[in-house]
């Protein structure tokens, strides 16, 4: 059984998959007021609940970023406790990359998006191919959401992690030959970072637990701006 854990977007969420990559368990969290407090409950009542025990944990993964700066320290480090505790191998998986992997079978390129402050976005590409395979087009990025339109030629399909605030306002932004994905598929689910690490737990290709960081990709929020300019 594979321990997935997304602290990267507000939403998290935890999953606990088979090797056969079935979903066993899974809950979704929306931020509130010290919601990452709950978050060592949510996976002791999660594994209780699937009636299996710690022991049944051969592997933790866990999202790396890009995303929220305080939650990919929260969840990194709930995850390298999890491993070193259970003397478990630990698999970190790029935020875009698992938010990607939720659209199968499309046949255009895909463009993940993580919204981010200061008008900036997160974002990479990737195309399926005719076996379904996902394959990285583009590296993890940072931009401006204006400077999205430019970056992307032809038709793209656009998945993201907040809807409500920011789907129909992308969606006008892009135009016409893009594709703006489901709103049910606008949640990076935990279970999505599983199944990847699943791949990468066949092949033995594990992350070390002392070294594995997030992805920031930028300070965090709580700089000042004049602190901030410097660093760029």
């Amino acid at each position: 059984m594979i321990l997935a854990l997304n602290t990267s977007t507000r939403q998290s969420s935890i999953a606990l998959l088979r090797m056969d990559r079935t979903v066993a368990a899974e809950s979704l969290m929306f931020e509130g007021k010290g919601h990452f407090g709950g978050l060592m409950p949510a996976v002791d009542m999660l594994i209780t609940d699937t009636g299996l025990n710690h022991k049944d944990i051969a592997c933790v993964a866990v999202a790396t970023g890009p995303g929220s700066f305080t939650g990919l320290r929260v969840g990194l480090s709930l995850a390298k406790g999890i491993c070193q505790a259970l003397d478990v191998p630990l698999i970190g998986i790029s935020s875009l990359r698992a938010l990607a992997f939720q659209l199968p079978f499309t046949p255009h390129p895909i463009a993940p998006i993580l919204f981010s402050r200061r008008g900036e976005v997160f974002t990479a590409l990737f195309l399926r191919s005719p076996e379904n395979f996902l394959h990285r087009k583009e590296k993890d990025s940072c931009c401006r959401l204006l400077d999205l339109p430019n970056l992307f030629g032809g038709t793209t399909v656009f998945i993201g992690n907040d809807f409500l605030n920011h789907g129909l306002p992308l969606k006008k932004l892009l135009g016409n030959h893009s594709r703006i994905a489901p709103p049910q598929c606008w949640h990076l689910r935990a279970s999505s970072i599983g199944a990847l690490a699943i791949d990468r737990f066949d092949t033995d290709h594990s992350d070390d637990v002392g070294s594995l960081i997030p992805r920031y990709f930028r300070p965090p929020d709580i700089r000042s701006q004049s602190a901030f300019s410097a660093h760029k």
